[in-house]
């Protein structure tokens, strides 16, 4: 019987030193290719150690995309790579023919980029293009993807329970990254409602800006008109049609600062407000009685709290009593509203009607209005003083042209954003606005892109074709 037993037990051992499994089984081997820089091994062999044994080999590669890859076994993106350069440059774009080559060289058809990860992105920064997608526009191009692929037969029940903990790393995505377009001046009025007798559609306006600008969480316009039965070619009156070109660009957020809202008088100018709440659009700087006026906006959305104030400052059309009218600037009230958003972790913008640049009156190009100076006050002073009161952007909401922009301290300011509806289509400045295209994550602004747009002498707001000119001239006369 031993000697029976002694028989299986060799037969039973030879069987599993010849088939590598048992007591000679063989464990599975790591390899790292050389497509894995340092950091990478020496991340991975921090979670592959001596102690971790493998029933399968497994070979971990790496490589740069330039289109996020899809959802597969064994592919994660460990990092996305974005190009960015000086936040006072023109470029708007690079073009590359593979990721690799991003790396490879800091300059790329005379533009100047440097690549960083995605989650060292800040506003102080501007992000670039790459082969004309924009990053936080598109999210799966736009960026140079580092994935790091494992090869194994068994991933799912032995590999990915090891570093799905590790390399599983989230990244900003549309459904968390928080959009918000904050547009110029809107004035629908005196020449746009003669050519709205015409064309009979008020959507005939937005026609070619109004799915870029709806395509946003939030969408904002300073609208300076009311809507009236008495709204004619010759007066800041809005026919009450108009309503329908802000709904088709997506308005969430009107702001009433302007100096022109009580034009109709006070009973079309409370209309209007009702109006607003009828089409579920919020109001800032203004409001039906002074009070009312003076609350801000708090939004709060994708784990972005974004508090805006506005007030009108020495342009008129500001209510003092129970009348409706916009929000007045008061230092105290000022500073207890930035206080109060901060407390809150808000990120604060503060729109600011200011006092107007009066030097549009050419028909060809006049740089004048460009500049952050070049209304009455100290524009510049003031704006600057309310970074130094703790708001994170102050931008201006009265200007008829665009004006420069720049970085403050730890804020930063856009002086002047330029008509985005209006019918002054004599003067080329005039025509012109800014978007600015804001994006938010978790808190955090990343990144505000400069869209520049135009109307021609129907009226039609479009995007600006090749602006890198314009944004130049600008930025030629910042303070």
């Amino acid at each position: 019987m031993l000697v029976f037993c002694l028989i299986g037990a060799a037969v039973f051992l030879g069987a599993q030193w010849i088939t590598k499994t048992g007591l000679f089984k063989i464990p599975g081997v790591v390899y790292y290719d050389e497509s894995l820089d340092e950091s990478e091994k020496e991340l991975l062999s921090s979670i592959f150690t001596e102690n971790v044994v493998l029933d399968k080999d497994v070979t971990i590669k790496a490589e740069y995309s330039l289109e996020r890859p899809t959802e597969q076994d064994g592919a994660y993106v460990y990092n996305i790579y974005v190009p960015v350069t000086d936040f006072y440059s023109a470029d708007t774009n690079i073009d590359v023919d593979n990721a690799e080559n991003l790396f490879a060289d800091a300059y790329q058809m005379d533009v100047y980029y440097k690549m960083i990860p995605v989650d060292e992105l800040s506003f102080s920064d501007k992000l670039l293009s790459l082969n004309g997608h924009y990053y936080l526009d598109e999210f799966d191009k736009g960026a140079a993807y580092r994935v790091i692929d494992f090869e194994s037969e068994t991933f799912e029940d032995e590999i990915r329970p090891l570093v799905d903990e590790t390399l599983a790393r989230k990244f900003p995505e549309k459904d968390t990254v928080l959009t918000f377009a904050q547009t110029g001046v809107t004035a629908l009025s005196r020449g746009m409602n003669e050519k709205l007798y015409q064309v009979g559609d008020a959507k005939y306006f937005a026609e070619k800006i109004g799915d870029y600008l709806s395509s946003f969480d939030l969408t904002h316009t300073s609208n300076e008109s009311s809507f009236s039965d008495y709204a004619d070619a010759h007066n800041i009156c809005s026919d009450t049609r108009f309503i329908d070109t802000l709904t088709a660009i997506g308005l969430d957020v009107v702001e009433l600062t302007g100096n022109h809202n009580q034009d109709c008088g006070d009973e079309d100018a409370e209309n209007t407000i009702d109006i607003y709440h009828e089409n579920q659009i919020k109001i800032v700087g203004g409001g039906k009685t002074a009070e009312e006026a003076a609350v801000p906006l708090e939004l709060t959305e994708k784990g972005t709290g974004i508090a805006m104030l506005a007030y009108n400052l020495s342009t008129g059309g500001a209510t003092i009593d129970n009348t409706p009218g916009a929000n007045q600037y008061y230092e105290e009230n000022a500073v207890a509203e930035i206080n109060a958003a901060k407390e809150r972790g808000d990120f604060v913008i503060i729109d600011v009607q200011y006092y107007e640049c009066s030097a549009y009156a050419s028909e060809y190009e006049d740089a004048t209005c460009d500049r952050a100076d070049s209304a009455a006050g100290d524009q510049v002073g003031f704006f600057r003083h309310l970074i130094d009161l703790g708001a994170d952007m102050v931008v201006g909401t009265s200007a008829h042209q665009p004006q420069t922009y720049e970085l403050f301290e730890d804020g930063v300011i856009y002086y002047g954003l330029g008509n985005l509806f209006f019918d002054q289509v004599w003067w080329p400045g005039t025509t012109r606005s800014l978007v600015l295209a804001h994006y938010f994550y978790n808190g955090k602004l990343l990144q505000t892109k400069v869209v520049p747009t135009e109307y021609d002498a129907n009226m039609q707001t479009a995007i600006m074709e090749n602006p890198e000119w314009y944004i130049q001239r600008l930025l030629n006369v910042r303070p």
